[in-house]
């Protein structure tokens, strides 16, 4: 996209989206957060209390799902895994509540696969969402791309650690 194009917000690609949103993750951190913060304090989810940890988050991936999308999600990790992975891991019960499907790859498991230096989404295998990071892990900027061998190398990419990856229920931290 040209630099002073206007940027979709992320419930824009997914509204926009009709049969497969992607997403790969391969940070061990994605820098501190409060929901975070109050984990490593002993703070634990209510999972009974749908209201206490359902974010405008989960109402685009389930309102997607609902209409047919298929919401995958792929996260590449070191072992043994971070304090943030074992918190994301916890916390995937609610994107899977929201209908998403998360594997795990172990990064021993992916020595032989070819991915691309950042995280990223991709929806429809029509437009990609790149996620660049600085070295704490906080968000730097997103940028868009339609450009076919990207678009091409994401889709991939990410078939081959899905295929690899283990799923979120068999995936023990």
């Amino acid at each position: 996209m040209p630099l002073n194009a206007q940027q979709p917000s992320f419930a824009e690609c997914l509204r926009d989206t009709a049969r497969s949103a992607v997403h790969l993750e391969m940070r061990d951190d994605y820098g501190d957060n409060e929901r975070f913060a109050a984990w490593r304090g002993g703070s634990r989810i209510a999972w009974d209390d749908r209201s206490s940890w359902w974010r405008p988050f989960h109402d685009q991936i389930a309102a997607a799902v609902a209409r047919g999308v298929s919401i995958r999600r792929v996260r590449i990790i070191s072992e043994p895994v971070s304090a943030y992975i074992r918190w994301e891991h916890y916390m995937t019960r609610a994107n899977l509540a929201a209908g998403e499907e998360v594997r795990w790859v172990p990064r021993r498991l992916s020595s032989d696969l070819v991915l691309p230096c950042n995280d990223y989404w991709l929806f429809d295998d029509r437009l990609a969402r790149i996620h660049h990071f600085a070295g704490d892990g906080s968000l730097v900027e997103d940028e868009f791309s339609t450009e076919p061998a990207v678009l091409k190398l994401f889709a991939a990419s990410f078939e081959t650690a899905w295929e690899r990856g283990i799923t979120h229920e068999d995936y023990v931290v």
